[in-house]
């Protein structure tokens, strides 16, 4: 499986590639976000939402597992940490295939109910504001998109 390495130096920069990537999804692309605690997702979606011009705050949803937002289109941002089962059907197909981008936290909890297309980025800590991103597409789609971007 190719994929694409981003370092970042700075949560500034970090925001910057999200942002880049907010500019080229479509509707019904799905962004899975791995990493530690701490590593910088719910970061990294900041900057996705700030690409689609969401104003209100965006915060991990971690109780509640999914938020909306609503800017250029709906922004689905998923925290999954605390769903127990796998199997346990929560409609997230639904979301996959709506109007907006869905980004998902912890995506790998989730595995069997993810779409066989999409774009998984891992976040690793390397220093206190670093971090290196590995970006692993699926799908041709994902592929191009992230060619575009990097």
């Amino acid at each position: 499986m190719q994929s694409y390495e981003f370092i970042s130096n700075s949560e500034q920069e970090t925001g910057e590639l999200a942002r880049r990537i907010a500019e080229i999804v479509v509707p019904g692309d799905v962004i899975a976000l791995e990493g530690d605690l701490g590593a910088g997702k719910t970061a990294f979606t900041k900057g996705i939402a700030q690409g689609l011009g969401i104003t209100r705050t965006v915060n991990s949803p971690t109780f509640t597992i999914i938020k909306e937002y609503h800017g250029k289109m709906p922004l689905y941002h998923m925290d999954v940490y605390r769903v127990s089962d796998d199997e346990e059907d929560l409609g997230f197909d639904e979301y996959f295939e709506g109007p907006g981008l869905t980004v998902i936290e912890w995506a790998h909890l989730i595995k069997d109910q993810l779409p066989s297309e999409l774009l998984t980025i891992y976040i690793y800590r390397t220093g206190d504001t670093s971090r290196r991103l590995v970006l692993e597409p699926q799908g041709e789609r994902y592929h191009r998109l992230c060619k575009e971007i990097l």
